[in-house]
């Protein structure tokens, strides 16, 4: 049974259990752990420039993790959470791999709903770029920019690949239709409304002619395997340039483990997007 042809037909339970990630992962408190004491460990010994504001609310700042060579290009990782749990500090680890082929890395953060709604936290990740594309040389990154985020993060990071500043993008594991997410528990802090379930939609959105991978792991969810391979297709479609990238085995966890490594699938896949 696939979401999208049955989803009148389920029950408010049923719903809600199509996106619950942590329940379908019963591991993933472990994952979540290991991860974010790794990113301690790695912020501890790159601790230069952190919390750099951006904007004036008390999320809006970036981690920088600038390259030995200012022009190298950067990855900005967007982190998930469903738009309303997590923070950038949680994932600094996962540039390790990309660090490695001597690129920079940085990480914005986002005001978290209910404190700020979807329309406002998209907006704060294109703010976040305006910045990094005016100031990030002063900081030691100066080169093309690459987003990727995984989760909301996800689709967040479909949302800015229409920013001037970014060239290509990897969206990982990511909620592409947002339609719906206002049938589950994800609204209680949301709140959706009708215009932003339709401007915010990556699927129904004009597709962005720059290159864009969309990766997913097939031991996710259905809901969102479907989206990834649906806005593949639609961008395919449209003969806009990006790989689509099933992870064999993976789940919304441990997917961001071909991220981390220096040899990962996700990785890999980030450098061709340049090549």
């Amino acid at each position: 049974m696939t979401v999208s042809s049955d989803w009148a037909r389920l029950s408010r339970a049923a719903r809600d259990a199509a996106y619950n990630n942590s329940e379908a992962v019963p591991d993933s408190p472990a994952i979540v752990a290991k991860r974010a004491a790794g990113s301690a460990a790695f912020r501890a010994t790159h601790p230069d420039r952190l919390d750099i504001p951006y904007g004036p609310r008390e999320r809006n700042a970036w981690d920088l993790f600038p390259a030995a060579d200012a022009s190298a290009p950067c990855l900005v990782f967007i982190h998930g959470g469903y738009w309303q749990r997590n923070s950038r500090d949680g994932a600094s680890v996962l540039c390790e791999g990309i660090r490695a082929h001597g690129w920079s890395a940085a990480f914005p953060g986002y005001t978290l709903a209910p404190d700020a709604t979807l329309s406002e936290i998209v907006a704060e990740i294109h703010t976040s770029l305006d910045w990094l594309a005016r100031q990030g040389a002063a900081h030691g990154i100066g080169g093309r920019i690459v987003v990727t985020g995984w989760s909301a993060g996800g689709h967040l990071t479909a949302m800015a690949l229409s920013h001037p500043a970014v060239v290509a993008a990897l969206a990982i594991s990511g909620v592409f239709e947002l339609g719906p997410i206002r049938d589950t528990y994800l609204n209680e802090k949301l709140q959706l409304s009708d215009a932003e379930v339709e401007t915010l939609s990556p699927l129904r959105l004009p597709v962005v002619m720059k290159p864009m991978s969309i990766a997913y792991g097939t031991a996710e969810l259905p809901a969102l395997i479907e989206d990834s391979r649906a806005l593949h297709a639609r961008r395919a479609g449209a003969h806009a340039p990006g790989a689509l990238l099933p992870v064999s085995g993976a789940n919304h966890f441990n997917i961001l483990d071909h991220l981390q490594a220096k040899d990962g699938l996700i990785t890999r896949q980030i450098l061709d997007l340049l090549r």
